[in-house]
């Protein structure tokens, strides 16, 4: 499946391995692999992590996530276009360059 910046999509589980959880794509056309390996950010419905960044219906363009979710800034993976399933849906710009720009304050 291609998939673009903003998208989020069900990605086998890299922390555990057993199953699916989303993640935004936040690589660009850029990347040196884009269509086949994208960098992307988990999500998670976990409320006590301090520098998460909140999800409501309004951050999404189209589709969404099913229960109240957070995007993980440093939650980073590498998936590859065979790991992706599913999408849910696709973020607006302005959230996802907020992720990107937390990831990076942690990267300096």
């Amino acid at each position: 499946m291609r998939v673009s910046r903003g998208d989020v999509v069900a990605v086998e589980d890299p922390f555990d391995g057993t199953e699916t959880r989303p993640f935004v794509v936040v690589s660009t056309d850029d990347h040196p692999f884009h269509g086949e390996q994208y960098v992307a950010l988990t999500l998670t419905t976990r409320t006590w992590y301090d520098g998460t960044i909140p999800l409501s219906d309004e951050d999404f363009v189209d589709g969404g996530v099913p229960d109240d979710s957070f995007v993980v800034p440093w939650g980073v993976a590498s998936p590859g276009d065979e790991d992706i399933g599913a999408r849910f849906g696709r973020m607006k710009s302005e959230i996802v360059d907020e992720a990107v720009d937390r990831l990076v304050t942690y990267l300096r």
